[in-house]
């Protein structure tokens, strides 16, 4: 049979995943920091043909553009200026970044992210007194101010700032940057934060629906060509036994 099968297949295989890859964007439209997931596709020739070539993702990415800065006034509320993240612990244990600013303080008191991760400063998980008032600074700088009047606010703690190079992250299932070595990023002093603000996601929702429309019709395409393959080969089968 003829080797256009594997590649309509292959082409099929690969309009099906990137079409899981848009509707994850389109599913986090609305969420806080996150960055567009994107691929990158390789083409291998088949083996014994010359005219036909398989093609196949090799590589997992991101679109790391900012998104847009939302105000809101909350004083959890913090959104990155340019460049850079912010360090959070992940359910392994271990270092990871995001630029979601949507905070909040857990009963026990420690600064979370909206999905339950502890922010970090350099010396670990930032506990602060539940009932107090929280306020972050454009350096990451923690103060909380006891309830009652005359409150002084008191620095606690610092939010480890980092802002390593993008092509040294990688995204975990957990929708968290890590880097590839594996290793903690280093603190960088140049990562300044917007108080009161989030980031809003960098999906284009226009671009993610077209993208939507032109994938279903490349895959429909595919189908349409292993079809007429089957056709071919009935066809070429009828003749060859009429002329046997």
């Amino acid at each position: 049979m003829d080797h256009l099968i594997y590649t309509a297949m292959s082409g099929a295989k690969a309009a099906l995943t990137r079409q899981e890859m848009a509707a994850n964007n389109l599913a986090n439209l609305s969420t806080p920091g996150f960055k567009a997931e994107t691929r990158a596709y390789m083409t291998f020739p088949v083996e014994g043909s010359t005219t036909r070539a398989l093609v196949d993702d090799v590589a997992t990415g991101a679109d790391f553009s900012p998104g847009p800065i939302q105000r809101t006034g909350r004083e959890l509320d913090i959104a990155i200026e340019g460049r850079g993240w912010f360090a959070v612990e992940g359910a392994d244990g271990g270092e990871a970044y995001t630029r979601g600013g949507s905070l909040v303080v857990d009963p026990s008191g420690v600064l979370t992210t909206a999905a339950g991760r502890p922010v970090l400063s350099d010396g670990g998980p930032i506990a602060v007194q539940p009932d107090a008032r929280v306020a972050i600074a454009k350096d990451g700088t923690v103060s909380v101010t006891p309830p009652g009047r005359g409150g002084v606010p008191t620095p606690v703690a610092r939010i480890k700032l980092v802002n390593p190079d993008d092509k040294d992250l990688a995204r975990g299932a957990d929708g968290l940057f890590r880097l590839k070595s594996g290793e903690p990023a280093t603190t960088d002093e140049k990562v300044v934060l917007t108080p009161g603000a989030i980031e809003g996601s960098n999906v284009n929702p226009v671009e993610a629906l077209v993208g939507m429309i032109a994938l279903a019709r490349q895959y429909d395409l595919q189908m349409k060509m292993l079809t007429g393959e089957e056709q071919n080969s009935r066809q070429a089968s009828q003749l060859l036994n009429l002329t046997a």
